[in-house]
Parts: structure tokens; C-alpha cells; sequence
């Protein structure tokens, strides 16, 4: 089994599972939608996350009707979404971790609000 990120399909076999054609693949790569890696000899060669990517291309351009520059940008706005996420996360790790070791003074605990957490920060001038 190969792993999410690692580049085993070529361009043919990928074009003939997404239904495209090569040559569109080879557009997604100059406008810098997706970026496959390439073998010692050239050879372009696609990952499951590429594959993933590509999906989400089609998906944008076929069935919503976005241009590929919208599309680029919707891609580029939901990877950050997720960095972001992963930082709230991490974060939020972080600040369990002190809230149960008592390092956080109690009125500047993560307090549960609903299904999120908020951060009180009081001023103690």
C-alpha cells in the first residue's frame, strides 16, 4: 500500500480514472493548481493527494461553474482553513494540558461554550 503523498500513478492512468483528458492535467499544473512530482526521467507522476486535489478541481469548475482562477483561489482559501485549523487544535491542545496542571490562573481558562472554546483574557489593572 502506498502512502497519501506518495507519487505512483502516471498522467495516463489518472486521466483515464477522472474521465479527462491529459492535456487538462497538464494545464492544472501550468496555472499552479496542482503540482505532481516527477520521476528521474520526466515522467510526471500523481499522488493520491493529487488525485484528491484534482477532484476537488473538477468538482469547482464542473459542477459549480467556477473558472479555473476561482477555483485556485477557493483551493488555496480552504488549505489555509485547515493550517488554521490544525494551529486552533494544536492550541487548544496546549491549554488542556496547562488547565490540568493548574498553570493557568482560573480566570484565564479555556471555558466551553457550546460545541467551541473561547479564551477569557482579563485585564487585571
Amino acid at each position: 500500500m502506498h502512502s497519501f503523498d506518495e507519487p505512483v500513478y502516471m498522467i495516463s492512468v489518472v486521466a483515464k480514472v477522472l474521465e479527462i483528458h491529459p492535456q487538462t492535467l497538464r494545464q492544472y499544473e501550468r496555472e499552479g493548481l496542482i503540482k505532481p512530482a516527477r520521476s528521474d526521467g520526466r515522467i510526471r507522476l500523481y499522488s493520491q493527494r493529487n488525485i484528491d486535489e484534482i477532484k476537488a478541481i473538477l468538482e469547482l469548475t464542473r459542477d459549480l461553474g467556477v473558472n479555473i482562477a476561482g477555483a485556485d483561489i477557493i483551493l488555496k482559501m480552504r488549505r489555509q482553513i485547515m493550517d488554521m485549523e490544525d494551529e486552533i487544535n494544536e492550541l487548544r491542545h496546549r491549554l488542556s494540558g496547562l488547565n490540568q496542571h493548574g498553570s493557568v490562573p482560573v480566570s484565564k481558562q479555556v471555558v466551553p461554550i457550546r460545541t467551541r472554546n473561547i479564551i477569557i483574557i482579563e485585564d487585571d489593572d
